[in-house]
């Protein structure tokens, strides 16, 4: 795997999609967050709400949560690299050469999943290192509180990654497969927000509290696990929104996950080249 991986490298290191992408990545987790910590500063601690102007989002009790959450508004970009690679195999056939000049099929795929993890494990990395940075300027003191919801990044960063192996080997074409992306994500987002007002009108109109069903779709399932951070408004809202089955949401993430890397490795090796 560690030649095939230094094989991939070749690939991308003089790539110019790679390094407009990583470096558009990489410059949008820190402006992301820096966009929310100014707008927190100059225009949210303005505002005299009782528990809402003395949150500090990037302080070490909550910093680890803000980052990763405000970070997931950008994964579609590793996800569309990632894309963007496979579907350059198909195009310029290449993928049918490595296999003609040895490489199996379950290796060749195997790589591609390998990146997807790889490409989940730098932008964790790099979503760590901003929060840790962001909470020491915020002067408050050291916490892991919250850590967890790194996890649940890393989570949401590979699952995204993987639905975009899995749709660029069932798709093919690297257009097709952005628009499907784009297309894909907003028709789940809008089932999704259907889905949440169907639970709400359960619980206040049937009494019976489903938990949101917006986020047992398979995208949005990691996005449950992510929600945004906790303030006053959002305590206050709980007592008429549904319930969050964090156990469920988090099974489903997993089960999503293993369907997504299963389908697209047995979708490789047993379609035609």
């Amino acid at each position: 795997m560690i030649e095939l991986l230094k094989i991939e490298w070749l690939k991308l290191k003089n790539y110019t999609a790679f390094k407009v992408l990583a470096i558009f990545f990489g410059v949008g987790v820190v402006a992301v967050n820096y966009v929310i910590y100014i707008i927190n500063r100059e225009v949210v601690q303005q505002v005299p709400v009782p528990g809402v102007s003395t949150l500090a989002p990037y302080g070490f009790d909550m910093t680890w949560h803000t980052t990763s959450y405000a970070t997931g508004c950008i994964l579609l970009l590793p996800a569309m690299l990632l894309a963007i690679l496979i579907t350059n195999e198909y195009g310029y056939k290449t993928h049918r050469q490595n296999i003609i000049d040895g490489l199996t099929r379950q290796q060749f795929i195997g790589v591609k999943l390998m990146m997807a993890l790889i490409f989940a494990l730098v932008a964790t990395v790099l979503v760590f290192f901003t929060a840790l940075i962001f909470g020491l300027f915020s002067g408050t003191s050291f916490s892991f509180n919250g850590i967890a919801n790194v996890g649940y990044f890393f989570l949401k960063t590979l699952t995204y990654n993987l639905f975009a192996v899995l749709v660029s080997v069932l798709v093919k074409r690297t257009g097709f497969v952005i628009g499907l992306l784009f297309i894909y994500m907003g028709a789940e987002n809008f089932i999704s927000q259907l889905l949440w007002g169907l639970s709400i009108y359960l619980k206040r109109e049937k009494n019976t509290d489903l938990g949101n069903m917006g986020d047992y779709l398979p995208l949005n399932a990691v996005d449950g696990l992510l929600e945004f951070p906790d303030n006053t408004i959002k305590t206050l809202s709980k007592t008429v929104m549904p319930q969050d089955i964090t156990w469920l949401v988090f099974t489903l993430a997993m089960v999503y996950l293993v369907l997504f890397f299963l389908w697209a490795k047995r979708k490789f090796v047993k379609s035609d080249l």
